[in-house]
């Protein structure tokens, strides 16, 4: 048997749910095409993400440490998959559809300059007179206008669904009024990768942060979160190395929230009678969420977190000396923007020259961003 895109797509109308968004009455794409006879559009979509340049940047991007502290700390794009991985999760489990909430997923932090939020603020600041920077915005600008791969249109055109879910993603309502229904909250979809990116950032950084020696689990255990099932996991592997009590304490944290949203957006649902994708986005709160109880714990982990490891001084410095790398970068192009490599992509002519060196500078990974200070200011360095 063959299951081309029709009987794909009949398959999602028979076994998702009403409220789920369905391949084959998405809402389209900016420059009308052809769909693949073997993929639905969202599994395209998905496909597209994979296979962008600035998908495979993500390996040198900083989740937390820069890519040269450690092999095994993660990067934007291990904190990507993880984040598809546990969207996939919850979407099986609500009968949403799993192809969109990881294409979401993965296209969540494409816009992310390097050396994470501090480049991110970095920029923001440097680009205030020009519209500012986010980093979601700038997802949505590499997949609409930046990634330069098709004769026919720029950007990966991706379907409407993906992109609302990208242009709402940690903001509710989005950014572009004309564009995603403002006033409106986005998909079931879009709403599971909101929250999983929340999930594996807490609970990832919290892993790495204890593997290099920053934070304790003996720390974690005046935290709310450490309650009985967490408890009970500590006690069976009491007797294990600590690189397994860690990894199996993390694994059932991340158990317990992805159970959490499930269970509680499963009430939502039911208690508001929630029949097709419109009706979630016409609620006035986010029907995919955490119980009140689990939403305190989460709060007080964040704020742990915040408190214990991303003001720590090892990562006040890297913050530090990365802002004076994206700044620097930034002040040297604005002196000369010829120092910048010339580029297939064409720019509308009132495109400002700030913009088109935020966007040079935002598609650099880390390794990219250093090599390049040092070529711009180390009088030894070769050009």
């Amino acid at each position: 048997m063959i299951v081309d895109r029709n009987r794909l797509e009949d398959a999602e109308e028979q076994t998702l749910a009403s409220y789920a968004e369905k391949s084959g009455t998405f809402r389209g794409r900016c420059h009308p095409e052809e769909e693949a006879p073997w993929r639905t559009p969202f599994q395209r979509d998905r496909d597209r993400i994979v296979h962008s340049k600035a998908f495979r940047r993500l390996e040198y991007k900083t989740q937390v440490f820069v890519y040269h502290e450690g092999d095994h700390y993660r990067t934007r794009l291990t904190h990507t998959m993880e984040t598809a991985g546990v969207s996939e999760t919850i979407a099986r489990n609500l009968g949403a559809n799993q192809d969109l909430a990881a294409a979401i997923a993965l296209a969540h932090d494409l816009g992310h300059p390097p050396f994470g939020h501090c480049g991110e603020e970095a920029l923001n600041v440097l680009m205030r007179d020009h519209g500012g920077f986010q980093h979601n915005r700038q997802s949505l600008r590499v997949i609409d206008q930046l990634e330069w791969r098709y004769p026919a249109f720029p950007g990966l055109n991706l379907t409407w669904e993906t992109r609302e879910g990208i242009a709402k993603h940690n903001a509710p309502h989005g950014f572009d009024l004309n564009d995603f229904q403002p006033g409106q909250y986005a998909s079931v979809e879009a709403q599971i990768a909101n929250l999983a990116d929340e999930i594996a950032y807490n609970s990832h950084d919290l892993d790495d942060g204890v593997s290099a020696g920053i934070l304790s689990l003996d720390q974690l255990s005046e935290l709310d979160v450490w309650d009985g099932a967490i408890r009970e996991e500590v006690e069976k592997v009491r007797n294990l190395d600590s690189t397994r009590q860690r990894y199996q304490i993390i694994r059932a944290l991340i158990n317990q929230q992805i159970i959490d949203v499930v269970q509680t957006t499963h009430r939502n649902l039911e208690r508001h009678g929630v029949k097709s994708p419109d009706e979630v986005r016409r609620l006035d709160f986010p029907v995919v969420d955490y119980s009140p109880g689990m939403s305190e714990k989460n709060s007080q982990l964040r704020s742990f977190l915040k408190e214990n490891f991303y003001r720590h001084y090892r990562l006040i410095r890297m913050s530090r000396k990365a802002t004076r790398f994206v700044e620097s970068l930034f002040k040297e192009y604005m002196a000369d923007a010829r120092q910048m490599p010339p580029t297939d992509r064409k720019y509308p002519e009132d495109e400002p020259l700030e913009r088109r060196v935020c966007d040079y500078i935002a598609g650099m990974t880390d390794r990219y961003a250093l090599r390049e200070y040092e070529r711009l200011f180390d009088p030894y360095e070769r050009v």
